[in-house]
């Protein structure tokens, strides 16, 4: 499958997340992998959206060399205020799955292309909607292996879609990157699809 028009023919993916990965080959892209190593601890009273795009921003830098086009992203779940990483273990897993379970709940991603030209950046949020699940239900997933490397300890494109009702916004986003604003910051930048000689060399 040929990629996306107006895309670099070559880009550092700033993530170890086989989901991004995965998204990104299905519309034709084959990055380079290169996870970057940074501290994702949330700052006092810092928010999910900003989060997201704070971590999404420092990915991209952590990884970046020069004349490179380096996508970075990073989601988070977020209910009451709170955000919601990834599961610690199995009981872990299960009291995030009860607080979600028959409510809604926030997915944020903030994305990030850093280019010779400079850097885009963007938050996207989509609204996930829970089943009211059973303790029989929450306990299989559980013994899954989905839970433990995800936000919310869930994952749409698996066994975790059992658990949902409804999503508003970008499906993408919820599995992890937001294919259609991802497209928009990587071509409404005319600089971002052509050879980084050619923008090191204008004016």
């Amino acid at each position: 499958m040929p990629q996306p028009a107006g895309w670099p023919s070559c880009v550092v993916l700033a993530s170890a997340s086989p989901r991004r990965l995965g998204l990104l080959r299905n519309i034709g892209v084959q990055p380079e992998v290169r996870p970057a190593d940074i501290d994702e601890t949330p700052l006092r009273g810092e928010g999910a959206a900003a989060y997201v795009q704070r971590l999404a921003v420092a990915k991209a830098a952590a990884v970046a060399r020069d004349g490179e086009v380096v996508i970075a992203a990073d989601t988070t779940v977020s209910i009451d205020g709170h955000i919601i990483g990834k599961p610690a273990d199995r009981a872990g897993a299960i009291d995030t799955l009860r607080v979600l379970s028959g409510r809604t709940h926030t997915v944020y991603t903030g994305l990030a292309v850093l280019s010779p030209a400079g850097l885009a950046a963007a938050t996207v949020a989509s609204h996930v909607t829970f089943i009211r699940a059973d303790e029989s239900l929450l306990a299989w997933y559980a013994d899954t292996d989905e839970p433990y490397d995800k936000a919310g300890a869930y994952g749409l494109q698996g066994a975790g879609s059992m658990l949902v009702a409804e999503v508003r916004g970008s499906v993408s986003n919820v599995v992890g990157l937001p294919l259609a604003q991802l497209h928009e910051l990587m071509t409404s930048r005319p600089a971002v699809g052509v050879p980084p000689s050619a923008v090191k060399g204008a004016g």
